[in-house]
């Protein structure tokens, strides 16, 4: 019985591929940030083919949302945030941001990522950029007026400011206020923003 040689280029998948895969991803992105990081990177860091990421990530976006371990898919905010008459944007951005928040998982893993992008640049910076390529432009290219972009931040500076009154702070009656409420009185604030 002869031993098997291996072939040269990429190794195949093994049974932690994915995992190495994911821990190739997060250095990179730590070090180059989101949009400099690219499959065909994060392929070579891990020594596989770039159509095995593909076979275990669907984009550069899911890799990015698994690495970082979110408690969230920016995705899925972002749709369910533009699925609706345009008059009803600051509603469903309350609604959607806090609801996230709402349940103990999502509070406790929200939390943890508040706390590391205020405690570290490296992870400032990948939220920063992951959710803006994510959330915060196809939010903006709805809203279509060249201000765009200064509106949707203005947004979001509002909204980051009720999660750390609300859930870190935990001012009242902020903290124990019904969440009916705090969209009403908060969706007009954030649709101002929208309207300009």
């Amino acid at each position: 019985m002869t031993a098997s040689r291996r072939t040269p280029g990429r190794r195949p998948g093994g049974p932690d591929t994915r995992g190495e895969i994911l821990l190739a991803a997060r250095e990179s992105f730590a070090d180059k940030g989101f949009a400099a990081t690219s499959i065909r990177a994060v392929a070579r860091q891990a020594e596989v083919d770039a159509a095995l990421v593909h076979h275990y990530f669907d984009s550069k976006e899911e890799l990015f949302v698994q690495a970082m371990s979110l408690p969230l898919d920016p995705r899925q905010v972002a749709a369910r945030i533009l699925d609706g008459p345009r008059e009803e944007l600051g509603r469903r951005i309350v609604t959607v941001f806090l609801g996230v928040w709402e349940s103990d998982e999502g509070q406790q893993r929200m939390k943890a990522m508040l706390r590391s992008v205020v405690t570290s640049d490296d992870v400032a910076r990948l939220m920063r950029e992951g959710m803006t390529s994510m959330i915060l432009q196809p939010v903006s290219q709805l809203l279509d007026v060249p201000d765009a972009m200064l509106r949707v931040s203005l947004i979001a500076g509002h909204l980051i400011g009720m999660a750390l009154t609300r859930y870190v702070v935990e001012l009242e009656p902020v903290a124990s206020a019904d969440l009916s409420t705090l969209v009403d009185r908060m969706g007009p604030a954030i649709q101002s923003y929208v309207d300009g």
